[in-house]
């Protein structure tokens, strides 16, 4: 790849960075300023759910006007502005109201964000060379995991606020940078819809999308308790960094390598052995959490069940949805079923069983949802015919 490729693989730096602040610490912070487990649960899926509406509105409005860089623009400006009033508020409903803000713009940054990627990357390695830009969003949020967690522990969390508004506006600097091509064609919105619904004729995809909001369901407990569960067990700040940084050096390692899989394997087999792998995960989190060894190894594990099933999604989104006018519409509405109403619900149910009994309980619901998200998939194996996308290996792929 060359230098046209840089700042857009620092904008996922810094995208990812940002989330290492919110996946990891904001839990805690909300906690910090005195509310329950309940309104944590409820805030935290204020930003999953969202996800929902927010990111098709955008991508109809990309997909329409091709106009996809001024909307990331304007998508981080705004959610800038929300962050410059968050270090104000310290009481449920104001931070409600803000969160449903902030999220609602940025929600819509990431679809958009891929599609160009995936546009500006040659076909014959499209693969290949994806994987090396998102590695960057890895390493940053490794970077940000780690550098916070000690700097939390030894200068308080109070700082959390301060920090996402540094990476908001450095990522804003960065999306300035890129120069990537507009999309030549425009379409009347009936058009760009009637094209999109007319892909869920078939059973694959639809299959897909099952999957996808089972296994993001499975998610909501570790976006939401898993650093309040591992402060409860006696973890400090530092340490707990360590092993988000860890989960996801996992997923930066198998990033580097996915090409290969996605040319030997079915997306349909990859996806099968991730989500095997995360029901065990997640069942190891609920029972084994303090044993700290076993759970470096559970969070090695992050590089099936958030790496892979990933990398198989985009992929199979690319498939299904292709390069054309519908692209954003793909890429948004995996974005809303997943991690949308898949992560809004997980969050939600996983505050109300944390607020019942305790954080480490939330973890057998994600162990219940990831082994779900594997039947729905076992049961429709023969649903997916050897000429659907979930089947065929991808022999173009970059070696």
């Amino acid at each position: 790849m060359g230098a046209s490729f840089r700042p857009i693989s620092a904008a996922y730096f810094w995208y990812f960075a940002l989330v290492g602040t919110i996946a990891p610490f904001l839990p805690d912070y909300f906690r910090l300023l005195g509310l329950n487990h309940a309104e944590i649960g409820y805030l935290v899926a204020s930003v999953m759910v969202t996800k929902i509406l927010a990111p098709n509105i955008w991508a109809i409005i990309a997909d329409a006007t091709g106009q996809r860089l001024r909307l990331i623009h304007v998508g981080i400006s705004f959610a800038l502005v929300a962050l410059l009033i968050f270090p104000l508020l310290d009481s449920f409903w104001p931070l409600l109201l803000l969160m449903v803000f902030f999220s609602a713009f940025w929600n819509a940054v990431l679809p958009q964000f891929e599609v160009i990627t995936l546009a500006a990357l040659r076909e014959q390695n499209r693969q290949h060379h994806y994987s090396r830009i998102r590695l960057w969003g890895s390493v940053g949020f490794i970077a940000v995991v780690i550098g916070l967690g000690a700097v939390f522990e030894y200068f308080g969390l109070a700082l959390l606020p301060y920090a996402m508004i540094i990476l908001m506006a450095s990522l804003l600097w960065s999306s300035l940078m890129i120069r990537a091509p507009e999309s030549p064609g425009r379409m009347r919105f009936a058009e760009v819809l009637s094209i999109f619904t007319s892909q869920f004729k078939s059973i694959s995809i639809v299959l897909f999308f099952i999957v996808a909001f089972l296994v993001q369901l499975s998610f909501g407990p570790y976006y939401t308790f898993f650093t309040i569960h591992l402060k409860n067990i006696g973890y400090s700040f530092d340490i707990i960094g360590i092993l988000w940084a860890v989960g996801v050096l996992a997923e930066v390692g198998l990033f580097l390598i996915m090409h290969r899989f996605l040319r030997r394997f079915s997306l349909r087999l990859l996806m099968l052995a991730a989500l095997a792998l995360t029901t065990l995960r997640w069942w190891g989190i609920a029972e084994l959490a303090d044993h700290v060894w076993l759970l470096l190894l559970f969070q090695l594990g992050h590089a099936l069940s958030f790496g892979c099933v990933h990398a198989v999604s985009i992929e199979f989104i690319h498939r299904a949805f292709g390069r054309g006018s519908v692209a954003g519409q793909g890429q948004a509405l995996y974005s809303a079923v997943s991690f949308g109403a898949g992560g809004a619900v997980g969050a939600w149910a996983s505050g109300q069983i944390a607020f019942h009994y305790s954080a480490g309980h939330t973890f057998h619901f994600a162990t219940a949802s990831a082994a779900a998200a594997m039947f729905v998939l076992l049961l429709g194996w023969r649903a997916c015919g050897p000429e659907t996308h979930w089947c065929v290996a991808d022999k173009r792929a970059s070696a």
